[in-house]
């Protein structure tokens, strides 16, 4: 049930994507407004994670689940009746607050009740695959919701399953909260929540506007005073919101590094090839959200195999093999060529990918969350999440704007498809960099069981 949610919410991260050129006609959404339907979401969700994930873990973590459940059901209830933009804008940012409450208390509550380390990684593991599921599927449910009914059901559809989680979840979980009582650290909540908002909004402009404007680079500026200031704040708090020993743990911050890497790729991955099938291949909705189901079927071989390779061969060994399938999907993918089908060009690469995905997503969650505990899942659970998003962020500014000015720069040489084409591929590139780069970063850095056990004496290092 937990898992199901999950995959409602982190499915609504895109699920408008295909859907907003019949927002924008029925709505009478302006271009700039448009773009507001996507980024309110991922501004409330990626911005609020780390309150909300300690608020979890001090006022009860199944509460606060529920409570952001019931937020997230209304405001889907509120977009899909909206008659106005500023309605559905307004809904699709309550919608993210709601994600942000029940994201992290819910994966923290899955930590609870897998204590022991084989049962958690398989627990861990269908989390981390049906996260990225839903990432993936939100575009096939857009394209067939659009295509054979109407965009309204894309938030419509989220109410069953909002109802059937506050109904079953009482009656399946118990209420865990930490066992030691602390205060809810203010200004750290103030400070941290302002740096991520202001990061996470300066990196959805700098997608629209460019890295030079304003409008982006006053918002990353005041994310790292902001950032600076929290950190500071945090030293001299004896309860602070996010201890530093707590982020500069070893394992968990190679994890986190690894994760904002393969989500940058994973995000405009997803989107650029969405934007491929229209606009190259000519797919309209229906067709492009079908295109994907070979990458869902490939998620879930993978994330099938991930909790088992993890407890055989350990997290390292395992991430960096899926990182570098990823890598090597996205290398495939990105040889396509303007006259290309989809047969033989976008699908090879898309199913190394996906089954890359699939093994990666799960291996990165057990390991980001290694050493949490009854007193701290939830805040653990905040960070992973809040990586995530800031990374899709991150992914979609940088890359998505390369692969714009290089379709730009060629457009009038070579013809819009194959000026497209190329800067379809020359992301694509950057993006299997960045996981090679995540490769190399949990090859030489994070620690095995058996180092662990070196340290603390048990075996010789």
């Amino acid at each position: 049930m937990l898992c199901f949610v999950q995959f409602m919410l982190v499915l609504d991260d895109n699920v408008v994507s295909v859907a907003l050129p019949s927002v924008r006609d029925e709505l009478g959404f302006s271009a700039a407004g448009l773009t507001w339907v996507v980024n309110a979401y991922f501004l409330a969700f990626g911005g609020l994670l780390l309150l909300s994930g300690r608020a979890a873990d001090l006022l009860g973590r199944r509460r606060v689940f529920l409570s952001g459940v019931a937020l997230f059901g209304a405001a889907s209830l509120a977009c899909g009746l909206a008659q106005e933009p500023w309605q559905l804008v307004a809904g699709r940012f309550v919608q993210g607050a709601g994600a942000a409450m029940a994201s992290p208390a819910a994966l923290s509550m899955i930590t609870i009740l897998f204590p022991g380390s084989a049962e958690r990684a398989k627990a861990l593991g269908i989390w981390g695959g049906i996260a990225g599921l839903g990432g993936t599927a939100g575009l096939v449910i857009s394209g067939a919701l659009t295509g054979l009914a109407s965009w309204r059901w894309v938030f419509l559809i989220n109410l069953p399953v909002a109802v059937l989680a506050l109904v079953l979840v009482p009656r399946l979980v118990d209420e865990s909260r930490a066992t030691r009582r602390a205060r809810l650290d203010a200004p750290g909540a103030a400070l941290g929540t302002g740096a991520v908002l202001s990061l996470v909004y300066g990196l959805l402009q700098a997608g629209e506007s460019g890295w030079g404007a304003p409008a982006v680079a006053w918002p990353l500026f005041l994310a790292c005073v902001l950032a600076v200031a929290f950190l500071a704040v945090e030293s001299r708090t004896a309860e602070p919101l996010v201890p530093l020993s707590f982020l500069t743990f070893r394992t968990r911050a190679v994890a986190n590094g690894a994760t904002l890497l393969f989500s940058a790729a994973l995000y405009a991955m997803a989107f650029l090839l969405m934007i491929h099938l229209q606009t190259v291949l000519g797919y309209g909705p229906l067709e492009a959200g079908l295109a994907y189901l070979p990458y869902c079927a490939g998620i879930l071989t993978g994330m099938w195999g991930s909790s088992r390779a993890v407890i055989r061969l350990g997290a390292r060994r395992t991430l960096v093999v899926s990182f570098l399938i990823s890598a090597a999907g996205l290398l495939l993918l990105s040889g396509i060529a303007p006259g290309d089908d989809y047969a033989s060009g976008v699908l090879p690469g898309m199913l190394v990918m996906s089954v890359g995905c699939g093994l990666s997503l799960p291996a990165l969650t057990v390991t980001a969350l290694t050493a949490t505990t009854e007193e701290n899942a939830g805040l653990g659970s905040a960070v992973v999440t809040s990586v995530q998003q800031i990374g899709g962020a991150v992914g979609l500014a940088v890359l998505v704007t390369l692969a714009a000015r290089r379709s730009d720069a060629l457009a009038d040489s070579t013809g819009p498809l194959h000026a497209a084409t190329q800067g379809f591929s020359l992301a694509l590139v950057v993006g299997a960099v960045l996981l090679l780069a995540g490769a190399a970063l949990i090859a030489t850095l994070l620690a095995t069981e058996a180092d662990r056990r070196g340290r603390r004496g048990n075996v010789s290092p």
